[in-house]
């Protein structure tokens, strides 16, 4: 089964499909992964943030930064993974079971994509790990560096740290130390070369 993982983060779980060290994408661009959303303060009051990740790579496909915690945050992320992810054929979306993932506005664009659906086994500690990494690394590289002042500020912040960051440049251990477009990218030549 080919999986994307869809996520927010609020200290919920999230994670890898099959349960640790096991692999659930096989392609690029046929696994993303999201999680619950993630909150952080500012002075101005919290931002919250959503994010799709490509279990094959980590590369964040789709992410979403709202001042509250509606279905707009997680149906805006998956419409973007979408936008960038031509494939949907044979690809799962993998949630959590918050209430923004199990709103009638989240099933339907699943179902508009021609994505399966997928959710997270209650109380199991794997599910979502994988998002849960990329919001642990988040918190300690971006979110405690400093306080943030106004929700566009931490906005613009968010932005930065994924798509200037963590997907063209943060190497992970899981990826033969290569950021998540180098990995695509090796993949992508050597299926060519083949």
């Amino acid at each position: 089964m080919i999986s994307w993982r869809a996520g927010c983060t609020e200290r919920c779980t999230s994670g890898s499909e099959g349960g640790p060290g096991r692999r659930a994408g096989r392609e690029p661009g046929t696994a993303p992964r999201s999680d619950p959303y993630t909150e952080h303060p500012t002075r101005e009051g919290k931002v919250y943030c959503c994010v799709v990740l490509d279990a094959f790579s980590r590369l964040a496909v789709g992410w979403s930064v709202e001042s509250t915690q509606t279905t707009v945050l997680v149906t805006n992320a998956l419409g973007m993974a979408t936008a960038r992810r031509d494939r949907a054929d044979g690809l799962v979306i993998h949630s959590d079971r918050g209430v923004q993932f199990t709103s009638w506005a989240f099933s339907q664009k699943v179902k508009d994509a021609g994505l399966a659906p997928s959710m997270g086994a209650v109380g199991s500690a794997y599910d979502n790990a994988m998002v849960e990494s990329f919001w642990g690394r988040m918190q300690v590289e971006l979110f405690n560096r400093k306080r943030w002042k106004t929700r566009v500020e931490l906005a613009n912040a968010i932005h930065d740290y994924i798509e200037l960051f963590h997907n063209t440049r943060r190497r992970h251990s899981a990826l033969g130390m290569l950021s998540p477009t180098e990995y695509e990218d090796l993949h992508n030549t050597t299926q060519q070369a083949a």
